[in-house]
């Protein structure tokens, strides 16, 4: 089974082995979907390009050969010429995308990182708190037992960087959506206990975890940020450093394009360890896509 996870940022692809949950194949590529989205509220004709390329580009590394289960999230739910961009795709490379809702987005994240801790801990893990800091929009994941309840908060790495030109200004919008975000820990916590576990996917907790264990961007590896922890001190020490570097090295590390992107995405997550009070965090690179095709299994 194909699974894609179209984001705001990214197009991520794995192919799974049904029957042992095993990654056969793996293709992952920052196409900035959501570049220019804030001014225009479109997906723009260079974004759909680099989709292509890139999910074609794939096609040479991964045989397309199984089922593919393909999902696109919030720069295409946000777009206003959502529908004329998937058909463009779909007849460009053979790739159907569902648009999918924030809360199925939430299950699927759910699902494969339930399935990354199982695998790092060697033990069923049925509680947790999720986020995911995408490109357009952040979730807020708590998993309890079968129960999956979440929100999505319209503050992304793309969107955040593109509309306000000042880490002040970043930080201060971070700020003022924060008290949605303590609202529902508040009301998720009251209702289900506050899990002992604490875990993100996406991006800038992957970034983290892999510039904490020595790696960069060309010699990043999944497998080895699985399971990885991550805490407050080290979003701060790598957040000094990264302001530090010139752009060019600082995109060595993080990857090309992503430079100002993840001291964004870094904001964002040490303002949820501060609402949260976690002292930890367990980063998975496993995310959406790993879960679409979970399900797609099923």
């Amino acid at each position: 089974m194909i699974g894609i996870d179209l984001g705001s940022n990214t197009v991520r692809i794995v192919k799974i082995d049904c029957k042992t949950k095993e990654k056969l194949g793996e293709f992952e590529k920052i196409v900035k979907t959501a570049d220019g989205l804030v001014e225009t509220k479109m997906i723009s004709n260079e974004a759909i390009e680099r989709i292509i390329k890139a999910i074609n580009a794939a096609k040479e590394k991964i045989e397309f050969n199984d089922k593919i289960k393909a999902v696109a999230t919030e720069a295409l739910r946000r777009a206003k010429n959502k529908y004329e961009v998937l058909k463009e795709i779909e007849e460009k490379t053979g790739v159907k995308f569902e648009i999918i809702s924030a809360d199925k987005e939430a299950y699927y994240d759910a699902l494969a990182v339930e399935e990354c801790i199982k695998k790092c801990n060697d033990t069923d893990i049925i509680n947790f708190l999720l986020i995911d800091i995408g490109g357009g929009s952040t979730e807020v994941i708590l998993k309890h037992k079968n129960d999956v309840v979440s929100e999505s908060y319209k503050m992304g790495i793309v969107t955040l960087t593109q509309k306000y030109k000042t880490p002040e200004a970043i930080k201060y919008t971070i700020k003022k959506e924060a008290s949605k975000i303590k609202s529902f820990l508040d009301f998720a916590f009251s209702t289900y206990k506050k899990p002992k576990i604490f875990t993100a996917s996406s991006g800038t907790p992957t970034t983290i975890a892999a510039l904490k264990l020595g790696m960069e961007y060309k010699t990043y590896n999944p497998d080895r940020v699985n399971g990885t922890v991550v805490t407050p001190e080290d979003l701060d020490y790598w957040l000094e450093k990264l302001m530090k570097m010139e752009m060019k090295k600082r995109e060595e590390l993080v990857g090309v394009g992503r430079g100002d992107l993840i001291l964004s995405g870094i904001y964002i997550f040490k303002e949820i360890f501060k609402l949260t009070k976690y002292n930890e965090c367990i980063v998975c690179d496993d995310g959406l896509r790993e879960g679409v095709a979970i399900e797609g299994c099923r």
